[in-house]
């Protein structure tokens, strides 16, 4: 039976390839948008299958409302992706609260609010899956990129604890953590105002740099991304993370080899914490 999907930015980027790739497994999907007419092209190419709403993922009451209507024409919503969202350059310094609260909004409070408009109904079916669509941020951070990261931080957090929560339910949790893909991501890139220093010059300016030369030049291909994430639903056993693009394998097992290795040389001090017996 072919499956319902609810996907959020799907204008371009991942959320275009993970419409384009469902609709070909025969899939309906629900490709949803600030500015849904640029997707009249696929409704245009799959009437059947591709039907486009406009949601804001920061507006509740709308994330609210296009749940409900997908619900009552189509009875379920098999697989939820959670991949509206946007990149931001600032140090912590430059970063304001209004840039905070707004990033958050987009990837954090958005999903969590999908998340809460779909699961009652993946819970009464035993059945269903949720895609986060993270970062390798969502694991590490750099210079420049502390808001960012901040936010799929957060979303990882939610996500793993979502993951135990639900897994007993017959409910799939996947959280995708790509590196450098060729999406609209760096093209659509905030930035925080510079303070007028040179002391992030060699650090967040590095960044800022990097992402204004980056747009239109990643090495990940979206469609390969979406295929992989497919396989990784289909799987028995899905995996909570999918790290997608040597980029990003690389510098999460990096990563991971400095934090085991701060943890091995404090490990003594840690555990010397305890009360005295």
């Amino acid at each position: 039976m072919s499956k319902v999907w609810l996907v959020t930015g799907a204008t371009s980027g991942f959320g275009r390839a993970f419409t384009e790739a469902a609709v070909a497994r025969g899939d309906v999907v629900v490709a949803t948008a600030r500015r849904p007419e640029t997707l009249a092209d696929l409704v245009g190419a799959y009437p059947d299958q591709v039907e486009t709403q406009r949601l804001d993922v920061t507006d509740a009451a709308e994330a609210r409302a296009v749940v409900t209507d997908v619900l009552a024409r189509h009875g379920r919503i098999d697989v939820l992706v959670n991949n509206a969202g946007r990149t931001h350059v600032g140090a912590a310094e430059e970063t304001t609260d209004a840039e905070l609260r707004d990033l958050f909004d987009v990837h954090f409070f958005g999903p969590a609010e999908l998340i809460r408009a779909v699961l009652p109904q993946m819970r009464e079916r035993r059945s269903g899956a949720i895609v986060q669509l993270s970062s390798m941020g969502g694991q590490l951070s750099f210079a420049g990129f502390g808001a960012y990261s901040a936010t799929k931080f957060a979303l990882e957090g939610f996500s793993e604890a979502l993951a135990d929560e639900v897994r007993p339910l017959g409910i799939k949790v996947l959280v995708v953590e790509p590196g450098a893909f060729r999406t609209s991501l760096f093209g659509n890139a905030s930035a925080s105002a510079e303070i007028d220093a040179p002391d992030y010059r060699d650090t967040v300016g590095a960044t800022r740099r990097a992402v204004a030369a980056g747009d239109g030049a990643q090495p990940g291909d979206p469609a390969k991304a979406a295929a992989a994430v497919i396989a990784a639903l289909d799987a028995e056993d899905t995996p909570l993370r999918l790290a997608l693009g040597s980029d990003s394998v690389d510098a999460l097992l990096a990563h991971l080899e400095t934090v085991r290795g701060e943890l091995r040389t404090w490990e003594k001090t840690a555990r010397d914490t305890a009360f005295d017996a």
